[in-house]
């Protein structure tokens, strides 16, 4: 099971490495966050990978869960809303708050209390890990839900607005891809929270592969209509 969430990393990281590229080539800030968000994505799946090759520390485990369960989706949600949002002075309030927030989840997880003894399951659970500690827990919950809410229909917003027009076509689909990819990664919170690790390492692996997959798709050339 240590080979899905490698190939995630892989993926994660050329991911990344291509938003951080067009940030370089046009300055949009939503690049520069979802490049954030995607090597948060490569990082967390990077402690999965170590925790089930050579079994975990409590180390290993924080930053699955920092980077993986609480600050992954919020950096992408905030990506959407400086896409979507014309108001720059919104989008900047916004950001404040999530260095805020991300600031204050790094110290408690950093800090939480973990139970050593659980760490010995192959996909360790969250409520076993921070037995003493139900805050850190809770961050995901209180952190990822609803910026998953906020990202699916900015998400589907944008294919909405695109409908229609043959010359967005690779554009309107991409962003839908986008759409199922984080679904899925959604989805596959079920099977971490129950400590199914093959359901969890292929659902990390084809939510970023489909995300991967929207994006390259959302990237391509409008072509060029004739008059």
């Amino acid at each position: 099971m240590w080979l899905f969430p490698l190939a995630a990393t892989g993926v994660a990281l050329v991911f990344s490495a291509m938003l951080v590229r067009q940030f370089i080539e046009r300055r949009k800030p939503f690049q520069i966050l979802w490049a954030l968000a995607l090597a948060m994505y490569a990082g967390g799946s990077l402690a999965l990978f170590l925790g089930v090759l050579n079994g975990w520390t409590s180390g290993e485990y924080r930053a699955y869960w920092l980077l993986g369960a609480v600050l992954n989706v919020p950096f992408l949600a905030l990506g959407e809303a400086y896409l979507l949002i014309r108001n720059k002075t919104v989008c900047n309030v916004l950001l404040l708050l999530l260095l805020f927030a991300t600031a204050f989840a790094l110290n408690r997880v950093r800090t939480a209390g973990v139970t050593m003894s659980a760490l010995g399951k192959d996909l360790p659970l969250g409520r076993d890990v921070f037995s003493r500690d139900g805050f850190a827990l809770h961050l995901a919950q209180g952190y990822a839900y609803p910026t998953y809410g906020l990202l699916l229909l900015g998400t589907l917003w944008s294919s909405w607005r695109m409908r229609g027009r043959p010359e967005l076509r690779d554009r309107f689909f991409g962003t839908l891809w986008i759409a199922v990819g984080a679904t899925i990664a959604a989805a596959g919170s079920a099977f971490a929270a129950t400590g199914i690790l093959a359901g969890f390492s292929l659902t990390l692996t084809v939510a970023i592969a489909a995300m991967f997959w929207g994006f390259l798709r959302a990237s391509r050339p409008a072509p060029v209509t004739s008059t």
